[in-house]
């Protein structure tokens, strides 16, 4: 995956990245991508380019369980979430709806550098700063899942929840 980084801090809510006022629109998620983040940062939803990279600090995602938040990320055009650390319930409602999350060191990252993330192999490559970041590579079975776009279309294809 490759984008801009659009960087936040720590500790950035699901009511942050799906605001709790605009519930209404909740069963219309495209009207809802419209105002992702928008409490972070006023301007997201009309700057984020599709396969651009929201970077945070720690505890990204914290709050309620609002399975719309990475929802609309990913809607907006959002092709990862990077962070020092992930509330646990969004770290897996990103997953099972097909949005890569990848637990790393951000702090080297600044607003608009070019990254390049590799799931597989565990580095994000910031191509503005040319620095290199290790992670620890997501397991095989949530690259999976994440290539087949999320939980639902992985048991629809394999028609079963595949371990290997």
């Amino acid at each position: 995956m490759r984008g801009k980084a659009h960087v936040f801090g720590d500790d950035i809510s699901t009511d942050q990245i799906a605001p709790g006022r605009l519930f209404h629109l909740r069963s219309d998620l495209s009207e809802l991508a419209k105002h992702v983040l928008e409490d972070a940062d006023p301007d997201f939803a009309k700057k984020v380019q599709k396969g651009d990279l929201v970077v945070g600090g720690r505890n990204f995602g914290l709050g309620s369980s609002r399975e719309h938040a990475p929802l609309i990320l990913k809607l907006a055009g959002v092709s990862a979430v990077l962070a020092k650390s992930f509330a646990r319930i969004f770290f897996r409602n990103a997953v099972n709806i097909g949005l890569p999350v990848v637990p790393c060191d951000t702090s080297g990252i600044s607003p608009g550098d070019d990254l390049d993330v590799d799931l597989a192999n565990g580095t994000v490559k910031n191509l503005t700063k040319s620095t290199v970041t290790s992670f620890q590579p997501l397991p095989p079975v949530m690259r999976k899942i994440l290539a087949d776009g999320g939980i639902v279309e992985h048991v629809k294809k394999h028609g079963d929840f595949q371990l290997d």
